[in-house]
């Protein structure tokens, strides 16, 4: 605060040396009134000297701590003082009253005493009082009374001390003490030698002092009324409650914590579900309806009172019926339907026993998904199907924690809740298919799911309790498994769906397609019958795939196209023939290509594997003069070029025995090239029929007709065995091809390729290419 008057100040001579007391954490202004306390030997010993002189010392604002302070961390200008009062409590130790007199410079730093001096330059206000000053007086003391108002520690008399002054500069420096501010701001203050700008600086500080204390007051009385607000809405709801009671009401809340309850004592719930949901249950009966967590606490209630925790259906444990219905639903898929019958068998055996988890693998359009719900039907349980194509959400399979809004429980449970049954056959569709990303990883949570030693204690993150998953069939699908974790693969059973034979899809299409379609287009039986050969023709002349999802769609088109007939009234019935099928589907697409394909030396006939089944690969090879260089195009992979350059050199190391010049490759270039050449392609089950291709280039012998053949080749010329048979051999059937040349190890493969197929193709079992060649080349 003032002590005395700004004249009497002045008359105060200020020596030019000064000894400084560097002070941290504050700022000293001239005309004010300030204690501190100063510590230290080198402090005493200043203030010991000061006091037998003339009191006068430099408060000077430092970086460091006092003890710590050097030269080098004091600011340029300070304030000198005048020490009013002293007292030593301690030896070590004074209690200092200064008055600030004004400010000054350090222009040096001098030596020779245990504390700091310095020349000082005193520094004297800047600037004339005119309207803008006053102006800015006036403000400022505007602005600083509504501090005093709005603070409740400043006493009102600092409001009166600041109307009362006179001087600008002595008003900066008081109110500049006085407001919040950091030490920088402050110093910056002192430094201001010009006295309007020392006033806009001050004037800037208050303004933002004002604004920050405003919204304070503004966020406490919003709290307070608030909480005014929450205990008046308390009162009231217990004197509504009192009310009830007298009139003999009940509270509505208290009548859904009584269902809830009822429901809990009404479910078998294991121990610890039954634990939780009493828990949450305590929670509801202290909420009111109102409050934003009572509808997460009863959806909570909801799901762990609506799981089918012990209800489940009864197995139909009757084999034979059971049997009745998978052949009735499917045609074929001998292997899937014979698993099917050896669980039944052992359920009715061991009716404890855990369900499989089964994996359905095979090219689109077999049946996997729709084998799933006959497996359901013939068992007589709940059917459940998830897709988990495109999945990249752990969430999704293990629910959200209940901290998130709108948090509910996982696929798994949702679909158990659906079925109102624990254990139903649940599909896991397109599971080769799920994906991962910064969400987690569905796969691996799928791990536990799918293991029957694991999933008797299935924890979801919503519910947070164990649920019995081992009761639940598990059924898998997936296109390949390659993509598949072998964590996950591991789990399975796997059972592979290949495809079917020419013969099979007609058999489907007599006595599930074509119905499905006459009814799906308003027809009756009697609009539209098929002879054999106009489905014959379809299937081999139309589609060409494992599955039977396109010749649905193309059995769909001529239904719809007698459906328009009818409708028009042009005919009454139709039987669809050979001759009709083009008037509703056009030219036949698919056409064999062999014998054009093969009708001069140099092309082969090999197959190969795809995700959709088994496909014809023609393999085309050239000479021209050239220096000895090997070309190889169509999009083929590494290891499918690998085994062109050993097919090529076996050829070169075997050139005798094949009746072939020694020295043909030193001036020609060979070209060996892999028709569809947009669609990549790798492996190497074709290098047997680069080689045939090579050697009939070379040799100019052509080969056989309807004659193909898969097999990996090395350097010696032996023939190693392959993946895929079952689909290549349907492929080449599909096709038409009539012999096939195979791995002498693959003989065994043929077990799983029907018996009608092995009738119409010649198999031939080779150890070595040149076996293969004398098979193939003609």
């Amino acid at each position: 605060m003032l002590d005395q008057r700004p004249e009497d100040l002045r008359n105060i001579k200020i020596p030019d040396i000064l000894p400084v007391i560097p002070i941290y954490n504050a700022v000293v202004f001239p005309a004010m009134t300030f204690p501190i306390e100063v510590y230290g030997p080198q402090s005493i010993s200043l203030i010991d000297e000061v006091m037998a002189k003339d009191r006068l010392v430099g408060i000077v604002t430092s970086e460091k701590v006092p003890l710590e302070a050097k030269p080098e961390d004091l600011f340029g200008i300070g304030t000198s003082s005048m020490i009013l009062k002293m007292a030593k409590p301690e030896d070590n130790k004074a209690q200092l009253l200064l008055q600030g007199i004004g400010r000054f410079k350090i222009t040096d730093f001098l030596e020779g005493t245990p504390y700091i001096r310095v020349k000082a330059e005193p520094i004297e206000d800047e600037g004339i009082k005119d309207i803008e000053t006053e102006a800015l007086m006036t403000n400022l003391v505007g602005l600083f009374d509504r501090i005093v108002n709005l603070s409740p520690f400043l006493p009102q008399e600092f409001s009166l001390v600041a109307k009362s002054i006179a001087e600008p500069g002595v008003l900066a420096d008081m109110i500049a003490s006085i407001i919040n501010a950091s030490i920088e701001e402050k110093q910056k203050v002192l430094e201001l030698q010009n006295v309007k700008k020392r006033l806009k600086e001050v004037t800037r500080l208050v303004n933002h002092q004002v604004e920050v204390m405003e919204l304070g007051n503004k966020i406490q009385s919003q709290v307070k009324s608030d909480i005014d607000k929450n205990q008046r809405e308390y009162f009231l709801r217990q004197q509504l409650a009192a009310i009830k009671d007298e009139l003999g009401e009940k509270d509505e809340s208290k009548v859904e914590v009584e269902e809830y309850r009822a429901k809990i004592e009404e479910r078998n719930l294991p121990e610890e579900a039954r634990k939780e949901a009493e828990r949450e249950l305590d929670r509801l009966s202290l909420m009111h309806p109102s409050s934003a967590e009572y509808t997460v606490v009863t959806t909570y209630l909801d799901w762990i009172t609506e799981l089918p925790w012990d209800m489940s259906t009864e197995d139909n444990l009757d084999i034979k019926k059971a049997r009745a219905v998978l052949d009735e639903d499917h045609y074929g898929l001998e292997k899937a339907k014979k698993r099917m019958i050896e669980y039944l068998a052992v359920r009715k055996l061991k009716p404890d026993s855990k369900g499989p988890i089964l994996c359905f693998v095979g090219p689109p359009g077999t049946g996997k998904t729709s084998m799933g719900q006959s497996i359901a039907r013939a068992l007589g349980r709940k059917f459940i199907r998830m897709s988990l194509g495109g999945v990249h959400d752990e969430a999704e399979i293990r629910g959200h924690r209940r901290t998130y809004i709108g948090a509910l429980p996982g696929r798994i449970l949702q679909g158990i809740r659906r079925a109102e049954s624990n254990n139903p056959v649940f599909m896991l569709d397109e599971i080769d298919k799920v994906g991962s990303d910064f969400r987690g990883d569905p796969s691996s949570a799928l791990l536990e799911v799918l293991d029957p030693e694991q999933n008797f204690s299935f924890m979801d993150h919503y519910l947070d309790v164990p649920f019995d998953l081992s009761h639940v069939m598990f059924i898998t699908t997936a296109n390949i498994l390659d993509t598949t974790p072998p964590a996950l693969r591991d789990r399975m059973e796997v059972i592979e769906l290949p495809g079917y034979t020419l013969e099979e899809k007609i058999m489907i299409a007599k006595r599930y397609l074509i119905p499905k379609q006459i009814d799906a287009n308003g027809l009756k039986k009697r609009h539209i019958s098929f002879t054999k050969g106009a489905l014959k023709l379809i299937a081999s002349g139309y589609t060409r795939e494992a599955g039977v999802r396109n010749l649905e769609r193309e059995i769909a088109t001529i239904c719809r196209g007698v459906a328009s007939g009818i409708a028009q009234g042009t005919i009454n019935a139709f039987s669809i023939t050979i001759n009709d099928v083009p008037r509703y589907l056009g030219p036949v697409r698919v056409i064999s290509e062999m014998s054009a394909r093969t009708s001069k030396p140099g092309v082969a006939m090999g197959l190969a594997w795809t995700q959709a089944g088994g496909e014809l690969l023609f393999i085309e090879a050239t000479a021209m003069r050239g220096r000895a260089s090997l070309t190889l195009t169509g999009q083929l992979g590494d290891v499918m070029k690998e085994s062109a350059s050993a097919a090529l050199s076996f050829i070169r190391s075997n050139a005798k025995k094949l009746g072939i010049q020694k020295d043909f490759f030193n001036e020609t270039d060979i070209h060996i090239h892999v028709p569809a050449g947009a669609i990549p392609k790798d492996g190497p089950s074709a290098g047997i029929t680069m080689l045939t291709a090579l050697a009939s280039l070379l040799t100019s012998r052509k080969i056989k007709k309807n004659l193909a053949m898969t097999g990996e080749i090395t350097l010696r010329g032996l023939v190693l065995p392959v993946g895929g048979i079952k689909e290549k051999v349907l492929a080449a059937h599909r096709a038409g091809v009539k012999e096939i040349i195979l791995p002498k190890w693959n003989e065994k493969d043929l077990i799983d390729v029907p018996d009608n197929v092995k009738k119409d193709i010649v198999f031939h079992f080779v150890n070595d290419m040149l076996e293969a060649l004398k098979i193939s080349l003609s």
